[in-house]
């Protein structure tokens, strides 16, 4: 179903550029591996800037609190402004968007592997993460628009997610080794990744993937990506500072903006978002997964990179190693996703990995905290558990989150989606980090505040996306 009319322009241009069922040439698989790149791109960097938090905070004299900022950084800037993102992929352009902000992307890691200053460095990741926030859902709305709703965009998205965990798992292993020789390094290295993605994405992205019609809402971008940053900037500063005068009046700003937003929206006759997609149900569960599923991992793996080698010990490389097994099952078992998805379909799908994340979440809180881990019993189990919960659940995610959205709105439900994951990681991970707070010389009691919260987030989203799929299922059995 098609939640908003499609124009004859909009028709015309997804016959022009879906795959008939089943076939797929090779300039559609060149389309789509150009759009994994930036997928693998932002894996590779998170997962990069995970290993390396240790070595950045001993070099540059950074705590635990100012460390979450390297982190926290990159989601301010990526998640104040990924409804714009989108939005604007959809306006002027996905493959112009798309090429200008990796070109802001190489050189912001460039420039932060060259400072000094820590704040210097967070300032390079807020711009690189204002830059990731108009190439994810440009990429991803790429997909979405290329690859027509059903099995074709399910086995898309499916080897979409194959991008994501190859990136993350490489990301691990090499960060492990560059860190060991320099953490600068780590920041080095997606620029030679951003400039192959370039000039692939000039060769090999039409220009017939273009705008769609309609003006962008400056008034309504103006006051949401203000409130976005003035909210996410709230959210990240609170559980560290405690509500002082600033975090007080950055809470009020973001309130006046947002409300403003929200009041623009329905008056203006191109809103920057349309509020009427919010009743979608389907898509407001999968929005909800997002956060419970980044939100919980993002922190279990700052909390498990700075307790491996705070408290254990342990070389990057080792603790990398050690967590590339979440990677490489992700990357073995998403092409199995799109099948997947079309055989349970995607509320099944989400609810299994959910129940993965909480398993893996609940093992390494049993286990985790060994004297004398054996890893194959003490720690890969959980690993294996997160790797199993994204394979599931990543495709599963995406694909709800975009199905029934017409073309020219593509951009704003893969940016709404991509919201979620980052503010979810934004809150989590705040807070984990005030609970942690000292705890490198504590053992694993010191960390499992950190480790609960990240567990009890999970749960919530399992007993949400529980509660909605027998809330579906509950007018079939009484009309049974």
């Amino acid at each position: 179903m098609t939640l908003t009319a499609s124009t004859p322009q909009n028709l015309a241009a997804t016959t022009a550029t879906a795959p008939a069922a089943g076939r797929w040439g090779p300039k559609l698989w060149a389309i789509l591996f150009v759009a994994g790149l930036a997928m693998f791109l932002d894996a590779l960097d998170v997962s990069m800037v995970g290993v390396a938090l240790p070595s950045i905070g001993h070099d540059l004299g950074l705590d635990t609190s100012a460390l979450q900022w390297i982190v926290n950084g990159y989601i301010l800037g990526y998640g104040g402004l990924l409804l714009l993102g989108g939005r604007a992929a959809d306006l002027l352009g996905r493959r112009q968007v798309f090429l200008t902000a990796l070109v802001v992307f190489g050189i912001a890691s460039l420039v932060g592997g060259l400072v000094d200053e820590g704040w210097l460095l967070i300032a390079t990741r807020i711009v690189k993460g204002i830059a990731a926030a108009f190439t994810a859902p440009a990429a991803l709305s790429i997909v979405t628009t290329t690859f027509k709703e059903g099995p074709d965009r399910n086995r898309a998205l499916s080897i979409f997610t194959i991008f994501g965990a190859t990136g993350y798992a490489s990301g691990l292993i090499v960060s492990g080794l560059l860190t060991g020789i320099d953490w600068r390094l780590t920041f080095y290295m997606p620029v030679v990744v951003v400039a192959a993605v370039i000039v692939a994405a000039y060769i090999v992205v039409p220009r017939t993937i273009e705008k769609e019609e309609g003006r962008i809402d400056f008034t309504g971008a103006a006051l949401l990506t203000g409130g976005m940053l003035a909210a996410v900037y709230t959210i990240v500063t609170a559980p560290e500072t405690g509500f002082t005068a600033t975090v007080v009046a950055t809470t009020v700003l973001a309130v006046g903006l947002l409300g403003a937003f929200f009041v623009t929206e329905k008056r203006v006759s191109h809103p920057l978002v349309r509020l009427s997609i919010f009743q979608v149900k389907s898509i407001v569960r999968a929005n909800l997964a997002a956060l419970a599923i980044f939100g919980s991992y993002l922190s279990f793996q700052t909390i498990v990179s700075l307790y491996l080698q705070n408290t254990l010990q342990w070389e990057p490389l080792q603790m990398a190693l050690a967590m590339a097994p979440t990677g490489i099952i992700v990357a073995i078992l998403s092409p199995m996703a799109g099948n997947l998805i079309d055989r349970f379909g995607t509320g099944p799908m989400i609810l299994a990995a959910l129940t993965s994340f909480v398993g893996g979440y609940l093992w390494f809180l049993a286990r985790g905290g060994s004297p004398d881990p054996a890893y194959a019993v003490d720690y890969l189990p959980a690993f294996l558990l997160l790797g199993l919960g994204f394979a599931l659940g990543f495709s599963a995610v995406m694909s709800q989150a975009t199905e029934g959205i017409a073309d020219h709105e593509q951009g704003l439900a893969s940016g709404l989606v991509q919201t979620s994951f980052q503010i979810g990681g934004a809150v989590v991970l705040a807070v984990a980090t005030g609970l942690i707070s000292g705890a490198a010389t504590g053992g694993i009691d010191g960390y499992r505040p950190g480790l609960y919260l990240v567990t009890a987030v999970a749960v919530v989203g399992l007993l949400a996306s529980a509660t909605a799929l027998l809330a579906r299922k509950q007018p079939v059995a009484e009309l049974a």
